[in-house]
């Protein structure tokens, strides 16, 4: 690439332009039958769960981020980010940019180590009071400490994310990663249980975990006597026999 084609690369791209060409290229991509998933915001918010919100902030406490992300946050909001596909450990998208075809964006996370997968399955399961709203993608607020948590928490740190862009900028951060970052909010924000998968952690054994757990509280308090019970006298009253 010549110097003048480097530099004219990172031409202007309007709003209205990044959302009509992401519209065309959708339209195309579909047309020839290819399966994309796209991140489509409603309104300006990128995530509105306190899961998606705490994804987003946490992305914003990496200081060496920062420049980027106020970029990346025009790009998801304006429909760039086309295609967002999340697997155990990875994510690949494409991002609509100034160039001709969509920019490829690949980010890494590194896997929890043994002993933090343990620990996180088990806190996890304790915290879990009902099974039927983690299974619908409703995380309980008693999950949040343990996404928070800075150390042996859910959330990646800064050292646990790698990535890299087909564009051509020479930034350790271009604004198509930081766009794809914060894509993976809303994309958590809509199907929380791709977390999981993302670091790594079988919902399936979570979620036997969890149960597991709560039928081992049932029966320690199944001999326990409960207030609640009427006694054979306070029947033959209530009945009048």
């Amino acid at each position: 690439m010549s110097f003048y084609d480097y530099f004219k690369s990172f031409r202007y791209t309007s709003v209205g332009d990044l959302k009509e060409k992401a519209k065309k290229y959708l339209q195309k991509e579909e047309g020839k039958g290819h399966l994309l998933s796209p991140i489509e915001l409603e309104g300006r918010a990128i995530a509105k769960s306190w899961w998606g919100k705490a994804w987003c902030d946490n992305l914003e406490s990496y200081a060496d981020f920062y420049n980027r992300l106020e970029r990346g946050r025009k790009y998801v909001r304006n429909n760039a980010v086309v295609d967002l596909q999340i697997e155990r450990g990875k994510v690949s998208a494409k991002v609509i940019g100034s160039g001709k075809t969509p920019y490829r964006i690949k980010v890494q996370i590194n896997e929890l180590g043994k002993a933090e997968y343990k620990n996180i399955i088990k806190e996890s399961s304790t915290h879990i009071q009902n099974i039927e709203e983690l299974i619908n993608g409703n995380f309980p607020e008693a999950l949040k400490k343990l996404f928070l948590k800075k150390e042996g928490g859910l959330f990646p740190t800064m050292a646990d994310i790698h990535f890299e862009c087909s564009c051509p900028d020479v930034a350790d951060m271009c604004k198509h990663v930081a766009a794809v970052l914060y894509g993976i909010g809303a994309r958590f924000d809509k199907e929380p249980l791709l977390f999981f998968k993302l670091r790594g952690i079988d919902t399936e054994k979570l979620i036997g975990s969890a149960i597991q757990d709560r039928i081992e509280s049932m029966l320690s308090h199944s001999q326990a006597k409960s207030k609640r019970i009427i006694r054979e006298n306070e029947v033959n009253k209530l009945f009048g026999i």
